[in-house]
């Protein structure tokens, strides 16, 4: 058995426990460091749900699928958004839901499980993190911050 198999495994078996101890509504969670090997091993889909503006403009992950879970300027959820989905995979595989701090990303995990997409997980702290004490992101937790690939247009 290869190392990337036996780490694949504990992490899907540590973001499913911290789903199940949080009582969330999808199958887990998980660190950006640990989506990272999710998505370098091929175990997992990473699906961005910010804004077209924000993947263009703050950064985004190489090989990430774009699908907006709100669309701005007027807020209103992406009703496209299964159907957008289903063009990523199928309900089988896992998939990692990032946006800016993890909010977002929590609603796409939920709407994605109700689908019978029974893989789907939340990355904590998101691509930017949480806001700091001089209310900026980027300096506390997050994708960015953990010093993963990401590319800027």
């Amino acid at each position: 058995m290869n190392s990337d198999f036996i780490e694949t495994n504990a992490i899907l078996a540590r973001a499913s426990a911290r789903g199940s101890e949080a009582k969330l509504p999808y199958r887990g969670a998980v660190t950006p460091s640990e989506a990272y090997e999710l998505i370098r091993t091929g175990a997992a889909k990473l699906i961005d749900v910010r804004s077209r503006f924000e993947w263009d403009y703050v950064g985004r992950v190489p090989d990430s699928t774009l699908i907006e879970w709100k669309r701005l300027p007027s807020g209103e959820i992406n009703h496209g958004f299964l159907a957008e989905l289903a063009k990523a995979g199928t309900p089988e595989e896992n998939y990692l839901f990032l946006c800016r701090s993890g909010v977002r990303s929590h609603a796409a995990a939920q709407a994605a499980t109700e689908a019978g997409y029974r893989g789907a997980f939340n990355i904590l702290e998101g691509f930017e993190g949480d806001l700091d004490e001089r209310k900026q992101r980027g300096n506390k937790g997050g994708w960015r911050y953990a010093g993963l690939p990401w590319i800027q247009s």
